[in-house]
């Protein structure tokens, strides 16, 4: 059974960093694109961050360009998120993605086909 799941969300106030873990188990996930996603109270789900099949390309919403870093590391089958310079405006539940059938980035919901239960960040100001 494949299994997403995420770590490491939390309250902390405006200017803070937070790391986001993603742990896959049940298949090996280093072929693929993964991404993050976030979805805050009342609205859609929104794009956040994709890496490509070996980490060597990433793309960001523009909102947290320069604050947010994805990475991999495919010896462990897990997808990180680190988030610098908080803002309240970035508190929502962050779920990560694998899209199997892209191997490179993917901003788009619809072509990821896996995906975790989420973890809440809280963020005040």
């Amino acid at each position: 059974q494949v299994q997403l799941v995420e770590s490491g969300g939390g309250s902390v106030q405006a200017g803070g960093s937070l790391r986001l873990s993603c742990a896959a188990s049940g298949r090996t996930f280093s072929s693929y694109a993964m991404g993050w996603f976030r979805q805050a109270p009342g609205k859609e789900r929104e794009f956040v961050a994709t890496i490509n099949w070996s980490g060597g390309r990433t793309y960001y919403v523009d909102s947290v360009k320069g604050r947010f870093t994805i990475s991999r590391d495919n010896a462990k089958n897990t997808m990180y998120l680190q988030m610098n310079s908080l803002k309240p405006e970035d508190t929502a539940v962050y779920y990560c993605a694998v899209a199997s059938k892209y191997t490179g980035t993917s901003t788009r919901a619809v072509e990821y086909d896996y995906w975790g239960q989420g973890t809440q960040v809280t963020v005040s100001s």
